[in-house]
Parts: C-alpha cells; sequence; structure tokens
C-alpha cells in the first residue's frame, strides 16, 4: 500500500490527533472560559472522525505500519461506538460542572486524546500497538477521574485507579514479555503461529498475565475491585464515560487478542473467559443488591454486563464475536441514557444527588425522567421486548450453538438474580412514599439525547437487520 493509502486508513485518528493539539492550545491560551466552545469542537471532531469511519481505506485497509496496525470491519465498528459516547459524555459535561466552578476547557481535551488511544487500542494488530494505546487512554482516565479537585471523593477515585491500573499494566507488560520471549514476536499472527505448533508452559503462564491485564480494564471478575470506588467516587460525566467508551475499547482489544493473537490455544482462553464471565454476572447481581448509591449500583451492572458479553468471547465463533459487537452497541445505548438519568438527579440547590432512597415517588413528581430510568433498568435487566433482552438472547444463543449449554443456562439463571436490583429501582420510583423532590433546572439537550436513547431500547428491534449485518462483517473481519 502507498504512503497516501496508509494515512487514509488512520484517517480518524489523524483527525483527533490535530483535532486534539489544537484545542490543547486554545485551551492553554483562552483558559477555562472556552470550555464549552472547546467541548463543541471536540464533539465536532469525534462527529467528522466517525463519518470517517465509512470510507473504504478505513473500514477495510488491512494491514499497515509493518504490521502494527489493522484497519478493518470490526476496529470501525467499536470506533463508532467509542466516539458517540466520548461525544455524549462531553455534551452533558458542562451543566454538571456549574455547581463546581464551571466546566474547565481541559475536560473535553483529555477526551479526545483517550478516544485516540481507544481507537488504537482495537486496531492494534501487535503487543507494542496494544500496549501504546492502552496507556494513551489510561493516562488520560486518570486525570479525569480526579478531576473535581475541591470533591475528596474524586481525589480518591483518582488515586486508587492510577494505583491499580499501574499495576495492572505491570501485569499485561510482564504476560506480553512472556509471549515475546516464548514466541519470538511481538505480531498477533506470529504470535498465533507459534502457539498453532504447541502451547509452551511460557506462552500459557504470558497468555494467563494478559488476559489478566485486560480483565482489569474491562473490570471483569478478579480485577473489578477498583470499579465501585472510582465510579462513585469520580465526576457524573466522568463515570459516564468510564463505564462506556473504555468498556467498548478494552473489550474490543480483548477480543481481538484472543482471536487473533491466541486463536489456536482456543482451548486453554476458552477456560479464563468462562470463568471470568460466570464470576462477573454471579458478583455483579449479588454485590449490587444493598447498594444504597446509584453508581455503585450501575457500577456492579456494568461488571454484570461484561460477564454477559464475555459469553460470547469464550463460544470462540464468528457468531459469538458478532454477538459481542451487537451487545456493546446496545450496552453503550442503555449505559448512555442511565447515566444522563442520573446527571437528572439534583436537590433544589442543584447540588447532585446519588442515593437510590432519593428517586422515591420520582413518577409522580417527575413522570418522564422516571419513565425514562424505568425503560433503561428494565432493559439493562434483560426482560423483553426492551433491547437489552436481545444483547443477552443474543451471547446465549452463540454459547448454545458453540456446544456450552451449561454456560447459557448458569447465565439465564443469574440473570434472574440481576433482575431484582434493577427491579428494586423501578419499584422505588413508583410504589414508594415520595422523598424530598428533584431541583426544576433541565436541560433540552440532556433530554433529547435521553429520549432518543429511550426510543433506541423500546423500538431497537427495527434496527436489527443492519445491526446483525453490521456485527456480522466486523466479526467476519477477525476469522
Amino acid at each position: 500500500m502507498d504512503s497516501l493509502g496508509v494515512f487514509a486508513s488512520v484517517l480518524p485518528e489523524i483527525t483527533l490527533t490535530i483535532s486534539g493539539l489544537v484545542l490543547l492550545m486554545v485551551s492553554a491560551f483562552a483558559g477555562d472560559s472556552a470550555g464549552r466552545t472547546v467541548s463543541w469542537l471536540s464533539v465536532l471532531a469525534l462527529a467528522v472522525a466517525g463519518l470517517q469511519l465509512a470510507t473504504p481505506a478505513v473500514n477495510a485497509g488491512g494491514l499497515i505500519f509493518e504490521g502494527l496496525y489493522r484497519a478493518d470491519a470490526f476496529a470501525s465498528f467499536a470506533k463508532a461506538l467509542i466516539f458517540f459516547a466520548a461525544a455524549a459524555c462531553i455534551v452533558v459535561a458542562p451543566r454538571f460542572f456549574d455547581g463546581d466552578g464551571g466546566l474547565r476547557a481541559e475536560y473535553p481535551v483529555l477526551i479526545l486524546f483517550s478516544s485516540i488511544g481507544m481507537s488504537m487500542m482495537v486496531s492494534a494488530a501487535d503487543l507494542l500497538t496494544l500496549y501504546i494505546g492502552l496507556e494513551l487512554q489510561s493516562l488520560a482516565a486518570y486525570v479525569l477521574a480526579s478531576f473535581a479537585r475541591k470533591d475528596s471523593r474524586s481525589a480518591e477515585a483518582g488515586l486508587k485507579y492510577f494505583v491499580l491500573g499501574g499495576l495492572a499494566s505491570g501485569i499485561l507488560l510482564y504476560g506480553m514479555s512472556l509471549l515475546y520471549g516464548f514466541s519470538g514476536t511481538t505480531s498477533f499472527s506470529g504470535v498465533a503461529a507459534a502457539m498453532a505448533d504447541g502451547l509452551s508452559t511460557g506462552e500459557m503462564f504470558g497468555m494467563v498475565f494478559v488476559l489478566a491485564g485486560l480483565a482489569f480494564k474491562i473490570s471483569a471478575v478478579p480485577f473489578h475491585m477498583w470499579t465501585p470506588d472510582v465510579y462513585e467516587g469520580a465526576p457524573t460525566p466522568v463515570t459516564a464515560f468510564f463505564a462506556s467508551a473504555p468498556k467498548v475499547a478494552a473489550l474490543a482489544l480483548t477480543v481481538r487478542v484472543a482471536i487473533s493473537a491466541m486463536g489456536p490455544s482456543g482451548v486453554a482462553w476458552q477456560q479464563i473467559i468462562i470463568f471470568m464471565a460466570l464470576a462477573s454476572i454471579v458478583l455483579g447481581a449479588v454485590a449490587a443488591i444493598n447498594q444504597p448509591n446509584i453508581k455503585r449500583l450501575l457500577a456492579y451492572s456494568s461488571i454484570n454486563n461484561i460477564g454477559f458479553a464475555l459469553i460470547g468471547l469464550a463460544a470462540g465463533t464468528a457468531e459469538g464475536v458478532a454477538a459481542v459487537m451487537s451487545y456493546l452497541f446496545i450496552y453503550i445505548i442503555m449505559t448512555v441514557g442511565s447515566f444522563i438519568c442520573v446527571l437528572q438527579m439534583r436537590d433544589e440547590n442543584g447540588n447532585p444527588v446519588e442515593t437510590i432512597a432519593s428517586l422515591a415517588g420520582l413518577s409522580r413528581s417527575r413522570p418522564g425522567l422516571a419513565a425514562a430510568l424505568a425503560i433503561f433498568m428494565f432493559s439493562l435487566a434483560g426482560i423483553p421486548p426492551l433491547f437489552g433482552f436481545w444483547a443477552k438472547f443474543l451471547v446465549f444463543d452463540a454459547a448454545v450453538g458453540a456446544g456450552l449449554t451449561p454456560l447459557a443456562a448458569i447465565g439465564i439463571a443469574a440473570s434472574v438474580i440481576g433482575a431484582f436490583y434493577y427491579l428494586k429501582v423501578v419499584k422505588t420510583m413508583y410504589f414508594d412514599q415520595p422523598a424530598e423532590p428533584y431541583g426544576t433546572a433541565r436541560s433540552p439537550l440532556e433530554y433529547g439525547l435521553m429520549t432518543a436513547c429511550a426510543a433506541i431500547i423500546v423500538v431497537g428491534y427495527l434496527l436489527n437487520p443492519w445491526l446483525d449485518r453490521a456485527s456480522a462483517a466486523a466479526a467476519a473481519s477477525l476469522f
């Protein structure tokens, strides 16, 4: 491929990099007064990068940069979800930060640079690209977690995330060094070729350490311990970001590593994925039952949902990968919508309220908000006919098709446990005695985005023909 074709394949990353650097300079010279302008320009940059994903070179450019980077339909699908989630988390931030001295201009810039790292992660075809992209995403995330400087919980969240993230990066790097040492290469295809000759003990340990490092990034059990504390302590728009875009990037990266680099040793990594899936589903369901904080509840919900998505990966088939991508699409809509509802939880003075008890009687004081949150809760629980049911059906169907019927059966049984705490939120809104009403300050933009997400969850089955084709094409590019 000529130089022009190579750079055309990374056009979204080039767009975001140039935009990020320019907006960084604008933020430095104009200060926080330009926060809203920088935010909207960042959203525009993400929108342009998203449109560029439809170009043939970006969608099917193949291996470039001497095999370090792969431009294919799988990466484009994941990037589209990442850019949407990142843009949504920028859009909903200004009103939240108004009560904390105003939006600082570096917030959207950090999300832009994090998006570049996530974009590299899902296109990685080499262990080096994987690590560079992951660290670029993580460094911006550490700052975002502690973004509310006046809030001790935010500082604590940032410190915990940084320390545990550094530990996970060390585990991942050690696993990568083992894979390189025993396979003689850092490319995914080279590692796969080495494993095809038989999985050595060194390669097995390397595989375990790499999957452990990636499990931290997707907050899968037993590497989930940072999630509830960071989600609760970080500012709500940042929590929404952590629960959406980085989850998509990390899970898509895990899928690519498992299929492209470790495919020949499928029986070995399949056991690890099955354990993480079941443990995440069960812990995410049980640990959330007595949570009084809505953000901690959604943290355990994200752990629970990652477990269901991993069931599709455990199948190890093209149908399983397609189910994972469809699950991520639906998960992003549910998560963004849920956190916009959380952003509406404010008292009369405009201060954020995070207790589930404060939702009591919401159906009478704010019926629209209660209906939207109920839709997202029912969908996260997998209750038909909402779109969340279809996501779970796809991964269970893929598991059954791959001969993992016991795994699907356990997943279905555990989903019943998880439904309890989602229904508890709905019960609180519709049947409990009213609590202190929320403030009346509303944002048409937030309400419009929340309504759009709720509408997709209700009538999402109309998108199935397109979603099935897109996810199947994404999965086919890995096999």
